[in-house]
């Protein structure tokens, strides 16, 4: 109450912050009259003094009011559109690093022109990152004629981009790219080995359209570039014949986690039954190490079965199992689920399984967008997860006013007691509309419920349009058409579509299919002809009472359900919106619908009766911000894990980004070789021990195995007066001078070249297996918790040592490998360059596509989420050519089939005879 009454008098925290920018708003319109004086050369004029001034000092916000009126005249001449106060106060709030929420139909694409342009004055580029190649290719197509006439570029990144396209379009001052293509070539350019092959020159300021679906929804979603790793393509099928048979005692579903687990029962049925066909060698149990693999596969082949459903997360195309993203209802060719899933779902569909791959490098878009100086988004609703953009992000969220009042009626849920009764009625309701010529918008939540739906409506000769990943191609058309006089549209889902739904249909649409119908007649003839029957055709709509969104159930996200509701009355247009749900709904059904039931059938509701009351709103609202919450603490957490690895990831690039900087490396390596030396005495002449109680003969094999130095330590260590600090000078003095020489016999200019290209790939090598080994750590610290330990801190700190250890290995391996290369000979040179044009013939055949996930696995409580991931095939790079030494004896006369040529090995150092066990085990074993 005392709330009520304090935003009364103070008004809410949003309208303090829209009031704040009306004077702003008022200075730009006060400049308008000056810039409508200006020609189009005085625009771009004025682009060229804003850019003047910025390198003076002066700062943005003070050149705000006369970049936007500049931007507003530059779109009122090249678009024919004239910004409105609103839309300017949102291009305000995103320069401010805000998330702008405007709801559908406000123009948020002319909205981004204003903040894009004022941060591009300072050279540095602007990236405007939409959810779907095909608008980042119409964004930026109708946009670069306003940055055009203000003298700015635009590029656009796309898949299977030319090179120099590309790096083009990052140099331009704007550029429109889809999440997933930025992700992926910030990982790319950190896999580069030269600096003029990098795309990304900057990652200054980021506006992110439909914000909520790429920064919340795909969050849990790794890009990851990999490599194929080994086939298990007849374990996958073999464990896949297992699932039919089970019973539902053998397993148990949590349909709130999305997870599915063995029972006893379970476990002993598949023991016995893989023993059976062979998949489990005789006396070996799935409890036993040995077992981990399969273990793995046949949790991931239940998963398939029970989790899975085909037409509903995806649907089998061509022979190929296609993902269909769970947010916007498209199917994502080419995206797979990790950890041997998107197998087994291959198996389960009898498809052809691909091998599972490894990670080369991996990146969330949590971490990718918080690479950003500055980042901002557009979205039609954010309001309900603001606590997630301002906690992760540091993103506030404000609610821009809509420049005309909204005019849709929004109707209280009707909840029926079964599915069938509730399709009965939404048959009925649209016979209704349809009856007075009212566009309907259906929206379901899969392929399956929409296409079922179809079926009734045909059967009700009720003639409609589907939208779904089947027709995917059609999209764009199917919409545009939806808001016609009596269409029905059928809609799996309407997130970030692109295309407005206007009522009379979309005149632009309209146009394209006449003149192409007709190409011989004038197109502005065919223009001024549409749109004058498309203002009757409107008003005809508007008469009928709008577009009418009817949704068949609620989604988990209130987001998804207000951006289907949102889709009618733009601009102040009438229209409706009304939720029929049934007590069978997944919702509903998960979330305690049988004390509901019972209440229904205690009042005595009749078939075919429907409950209606706000209180059933509020309560469903609870449920939703329930699994909300959950989904945010499941999103927290994964980047709590994924910044540790993070840290890692920034320090690895960045020192990749000095050595590619560097011209020269010699001071690095030197680094590095002079620090294996240290650990080397230190490791095999304790400083506290005596001299005969040091390992020289241990000190003798790692100088030629990692230093590549044949140089007489034993003998050393029998000098007078010789200790630690001698020997390693001695050592450092000697491989200094083993460099030398091979520089020498190089050349300077090509052992700088050889040093660089080892240092990038022997990281990039460490790092590979880092990941991997980070993958298998995070998989099982969660059994920790059952320690009474907590799994991060475990994390953390095993993390921060096995990081320590690459580094450590680090210089280790590139010392060894720099000490063994030397000149080849000519027969190695055209050996080399065979195997050189053999991998550029590989490198140039068709690559894997981008993969990824549509639903990331839940776990039990104690263990962590398994990431799904997005998945890029890579090959290997083409290695340096130079040749590794041949190994060298140990002494003088030594051979290896000859003990009296041995000397006299300690117990505990490796055999003479090369067997790799130790001496006192081999051929120093005692009889």
């Amino acid at each position: 109450m005392l709330g009520k009454i304090a935003r009364k008098v103070f008004g809410t925290p949003n309208d303090r912050k829209i009031k704040a920018t009306r004077p702003l708003v008022e200075k730009i319109n006060a400049l308008e009259p000056e810039f409508e004086k200006l020609d189009d050369a005085g625009l771009i004029a004025r682009t060229e003094a804003f850019r003047e001034r910025v390198k003076q000092g002066e700062s943005l916000e003070a050149l705000l009011p006369e970049a936007f009126a500049n931007c507003r005249e530059a779109a009122k001449r090249a678009l024919g559109l004239r910004a409105f106060d609103v839309q300017l106060m949102g291009g305000i709030f995103l320069h401010q690093g805000n998330i702008a929420e405007m709801k559908t139909g406000e123009g948020k694409t002319l909205v981004a022109t204003f903040p894009a342009y004022l941060n591009a004055l300072t050279g540095r580029g602007v990236h405007i990152v939409t959810v779907n190649d095909y608008l980042a290719r119409r964004d930026a197509e109708w946009m670069s004629k306003v940055y055009r006439a203000l003298g700015l570029t635009t590029g656009v990144v796309y898949p299977r981009q030319p090179e120099e396209e590309k790096k083009a379009a990052y140099a331009a001052d704007i550029t429109y790219a889809t999440n997933n293509e930025l992700g992926f070539d910030y990982l790319r350019d950190n896999m580069k080995s030269e600096l003029n092959q990098i795309y990304q020159r900057d990652h200054y300021f980021a506006i992110v359209d439909e914000v909520d679906s790429i920064l919340i929804d795909e969050a849990r979603t790794p890009l990851i570039i990999s490599g194929p790793s080994q086939d298990r393509s007849e374990l996958y099928v073999g464990i896949n014949k297992l699932i039919p048979d089970l019973s539902e005692d053998h397993y148990t579903i949590d349909e709130k986690t999305r997870n599915v687990t063995y029972t006893d029962e379970g476990n002993e049925f598949l023991e016995e039954h893989l023993h059976a066909r062979g998949l489990l060698p005789d006396g070996q149990t799935l409890y036993d190490p040995e077992s981990t693999t399969v273990v793995h596969h046949v949790n991931q082949a239940l998963r398939a079965h029970k989790l899975f459903q085909k037409d509903k997360d995806y649907i089998v195309r061509d022979g190929e199992v296609v993902l269909i993203d769970e947010f916007t209802g498209r199917m994502m060719p080419g995206r797979r689920l990790s950890d041997g899933l998107h197998q087994a779902i291959e198996a389960k569909e009898d498809c052809q399984i691909q091998p599972e791959n490894v990670t080369l490098a991996s990146v969330t878009f949590q971490n990718y967008f918080r690479l950003y100086d500055k980042l901002a988004g557009m979205t039609g609703t954010a309001a309900t997860e603001a606590a997630e953009f301002g906690e992760i992000y540091g993103l506030g969220v404000v609610e821009v006013p809509t420049n005309r009042p909204i005019a849709r009626i929004d109707e209280d849920d009707k909840v029926y007691r079964t599915a069938r009764e509730k399709y009965e009625a939404i048959v009925e309701e649209i016979r209704r509309a349809h009856g007075k010529g009212q566009p309907v918008l259906v929206g379901t939540t899969s392929i399956e419920k929409s296409e079922m739906l179809s079926q009734l409506l045909k059967q009700a000769e009720l003639p409609h349009n589907v939208l779904n990943a089947r027709q995917h191609e059609q999209e764009a058309q199917i919409v545009a058409d939806a808001g016609k006089l009596g269409a029905v549209t059928i809609a799996t889902n309407m997130a970030g579509r692109g295309t407005d739904i206007k009522l009379g249909g979309n005149v632009e649409f309209k146009v394209m299919e006449a003149i192409a119908a007709d190409p011989e007649r004038h197109p502005d003839e065919i223009r001024a002809e549409i749109e004058e029957g498309h203002k009757a055709d409107e008003q005809a709509v508007k008469d009928a009472g709008g577009l009418f969104v009817l949704a068949t159930e609620r989604h988990e996200s209130r987001r998804i359900d207000n951006q289907l509701r949102g889709r009618s009355g733009r601009q102040g247009d009438p229209g409706r919106s009304e939720f029929f749900l049934s007590l069978e709904d997944d919702l509903m059904r998960i979330f305690g619908s049988e004390r509901l039931d019972k209440v229904l059938k205690g009042l005595g509701m009749k078939e075919g009766e429907a409950i209606v009351h706000p209180w059933v709103n509020k309560s469903l609202e609870r449920a939703q911000a329930k699994v909300e919450g959950r989904n945010f603490d499941i999103r927290k957490q994964l980047l709590k894990f994924d910044d540790v690895m993070n840290d890692q990831r920034k320090v690895i690039f960045a020192q990749r980004r000095e050595i590619m900087e560097a011209a020269d490396q010699s001071e690095i390596v030197a680094d590095m070789r002079h620090q294996v030396i240290d650990d080397l005495v230190d490791q095999h002449c304790p400083p506290k021990a005596y001299a005969d109680q040091w390992d020289v003969r241990g000190l003798y094999a790692a100088c030629i195995e990692k230093l590549g130095l044949d140089v007489p330590v034993i003998a050393w260590a029998e000098e007078d007066g010789v200790d630690q600090e001698v020997i390693r000078e001695r050592l450092d003095e000697a491989s200094d001078k083993l460099m030398a020489e091979k520089q020498e016999a190089f050349g300077p200019d090509t052992m700088r070249q050889i040093e660089k290209q080892v240092l990038l790939q022997t990281i990039d090598a460490k790092w590979r297996d880092h990941l991997l080994t980070l993958e298998h750590l995070r998989s099982v610290v969660g059994f920790r918790g059952y320690a009474q330990r907590d799994p991060l801190n475990e994390y953390k700190n095993e993390a921060f040592q096995l990081f320590e250890g690459l580094l450590d290995g680090l210089r280790e391996d590139v010392t060894a490998k720099l000490s063994q290369v030397r000149p080849m000979t000519e027969e190695e040179q055209r050996a080399m360059m065979q195997q050189i044009l053999a991998q550029q013939g590989m490198l140039n055949r068709p690559q894997a596509q981008p993969a990824q996930p549509a639903d990331p696995a839940a776990t039990e409580p104690g263990t962590q989420p398994a990431p799904a991931v997005i998945a890029e095939a890579q090959t290997a790079p083409v290695p340096v050519p130079v040749a590794e030494a041949e190994a060298q004896p140990l002494v003088e006369g030594f051979d290896e089939t000859d003990p009296a040529t041995w000397g006299d090995p300690g117990r505990n150092d490796p055999c003479p005879c090369g067997s790799g066990n130790k001496f006192k085990h081999c051929h120093g074993r005692l009889a």
